[in-house]
């Protein structure tokens, strides 16, 4: 048999199982086999075909969205509309796209939804809130240290495009946060185009050592704040002062006192895809500043550094073979995957310390 008799004779195959698959379900959901089961068999029939497909949904929507060419958007971008890769012009695309990202993944917007089965998920509104916050701190960045010097008025598309983000993640209603970002990237994109236009006198990027330290800043913070919350997952023993009064009126005490930090067991998992979010998010403005700031960055001797933080921030990008987040202790039988996300981003902060420091250098 030749291969393509073979690829015919298989195709074949298929489409009659799935005719015979189709040709049951139309007899199990018959409505006089239904009816000929009884109420009670119909009912958790039904129901359990609802959950079940609630459950395929989610499934669907839980999927982190795939990388992309910060570089290659960009250009494409630019060819569509006539525009050249001005400085500023990668960086403020990924932007734009991490917006986009956040409101057109599967699934959409999920974080203020009411409706299962997005209501009963906390993964993914959770990895939205980690991209959110790079999202704002950018926007930020962006509006008050990347397109103005000290002596100059912001950006009036910037000045409009920040707050949009800063809406409440989970409102659903008056206003929806879709509607909110939307709005937010539509300022972004005007900002953009002003930026790229041939006889731009009224948009400006920053290229400048100075105004990348200063979004550095932020982001140590951030990874900072993550790394010691993920690593609260088994707890940690630390010595706080407290102030202890004595017999004397007049007198007051400091003690050590020994005090456990642990992180709720609820709230292990939601911690955890907080940061991959806001890892994800990073990796593709680091992409976008390692194109924009090129001149900076090997100026400053900063580029092989800022290459090995992307490559600490992706390990945390890893495929999750667990159906679950597993919160073992530190050399137990069970893997404790907070601790190794911990450990992923706290050398990719220690990195990005190390950057800040070349970029403030002479």
């Amino acid at each position: 048999m030749t291969a393509k008799s073979i690829f015919h004779t298989l195709a074949q195959k298929i489409i009659s199982l799935l005719k015979w698959l189709w040709a049951r379900l139309l007899d199990i959901y018959h409505p006089n086999n239904l009816k000929k089961r009884g109420a009670v068999h119909s009912f958790v029939l039904i129901s359990l075909t609802v959950l079940g497909l609630i459950f395929l949904v989610a499934l669907n929507w839980n999927r982190t969205p795939n990388f992309f060419d910060v570089q290659a958007v960009a250009q494409e971008k630019a060819e569509n509309q006539g525009e050249k890769l001005v400085p500023g012009y990668v960086t403020t695309n990924t932007l734009i796209e991490l917006a986009n990202t956040l409101l057109n993944k599967s699934g959409g917007y999920l974080s203020n939804d009411i409706m299962p089965p997005s209501v009963f998920m906390d993964d993914t509104p959770n990895w939205e809130w980690g991209v959110l916050q790079q999202v704002r701190d950018f926007s930020k960045a962006l509006r008050n240290d990347m397109s103005r010097s000290q002596t100059q008025s912001e950006d009036p598309d910037l000045a409009q495009a920040t707050p949009k983000f800063h809406i409440d993640n989970d409102s659903w209603f008056w206003p929806a946060s879709e509607n909110e970002y939307q709005a937010g990237i539509v300022f972004l994109d005007k900002y953009l185009h002003r930026l790229a236009a041939p006889k731009n006198q009224t948009a400006q990027f920053l290229v400048g050592a100075d105004n990348l330290r200063d979004w550095l800043e932020e982001v140590i913070k951030r990874l900072s704040n993550l790394s010691q919350r993920l690593s609260t997952s088994v707890g940690q023993k630390r010595m706080q002062m407290t102030l202890t009064s004595s017999d004397d009126a007049q007198q007051a005490n400091t003690t050590p006192v020994e005090v456990e930090e642990k992180m709720p067991w609820r709230k292990v998992d939601d911690v955890f895809y907080e940061a991959r979010g806001t890892s994800w998010a990073l990796i593709h403005l680091l992409e976008a500043i390692k194109v924009d700031f090129k001149e900076v960055l090997e100026k400053k001797h900063a580029m092989m550094t800022l290459q090995e933080v992307i490559r600490e921030l992706k390990a945390t990008q890893k495929m999750m073979w667990s159906p679950m987040i597993l919160n073992g202790s530190e050399f137990g039988l069970f893997a404790n995957h907070s601790l190794v996300l911990s450990s992923y981003i706290s050398r990719a902060n220690t990195g990005i310390i190390e950057m800040h420091s070349l970029l403030r250098a002479g």
